[in-house]
């Protein structure tokens, strides 16, 4: 049998807690077109992502990726921190 990789998804978000030990709340954002009136709508999702090295800081914008299921709630891992909160 062959070997297919598959591709991760990933998203890009802001992170809003970080309370908890090598975890975080990442909030992805995303604008959608209402059907009948045409304006668009923020829409926005929560993700629990692991952070194994506590690195991020509430506001820093980071990538996170599609892994399997690491808690009840936990199926996303931080790829990387895209730019940092000013403080």
């Amino acid at each position: 049998m062959s070997e297919i990789k598959k591709i991760k998804k990933t998203r890009t978000g802001t992170v809003v807690s970080n309370s908890m030990e090598k975890s975080i709340v990442v909030r992805v954002e995303r604008k959608v077109r209402h059907k009948l009136y045409g304006k668009y709508i923020k829409k926005s999702v929560k993700y629990l992502a692991d952070d194994p090295e506590n690195n991020c800081n509430i506001g820093d914008i980071v990538k996170i990726e599609e892994c399997r299921p690491l808690s009840k709630k936990k199926r996303w891992r931080l790829r990387d921190i895209i730019r940092e909160a000013v403080v």
